[in-house]
């Protein structure tokens, strides 16, 4: 009974911050810059221009080692973003799936 109750006292932090998340992505979205997809996102990995890169949770695997190597190499953070592609394109506001985003400029977000 103990351990189901921290459980769900676990699950509502997690949904909290997953909100606080789409929130601020919301905001780089609109006052800030960002590159959408794994070709732009390696791009700006290389040019040294990422602060910030967020993967689904459905990423492939292969993609998904590929850009932590990157970012390992040129010390960005790697964020995973709980939700799929689907979920992390209408948390861009967007219409359409995203796996890899690469934040360039935060603008007012303090992400």
């Amino acid at each position: 009974f103990i351990s189901c109750e921290r459980h769900h006292g676990g699950h509502e932090e997690v949904e909290e911050s997953s909100e606080n998340i789409n929130a601020r992505l919301a905001l780089v979205m609109k006052s800030g810059k960002a590159a959408l997809g794994v070709k732009s996102t390696l791009k700006t990995i290389r040019q040294g221009k990422a602060k910030l890169i967020l993967l689904a949770n459905n990423c492939p695997p292969l993609r998904k080692s590929e850009i932590e190597y990157y970012a390992m190499l040129s010390k960005t953070g790697v964020y995973y973003y709980t939700g799929s592609n689907i979920e992390f394109g209408i948390a861009c506001g967007k219409y359409f799936r995203v796996g890899v985003l690469a934040i360039t400029d935060a603008g007012d977000s303090d992400i």
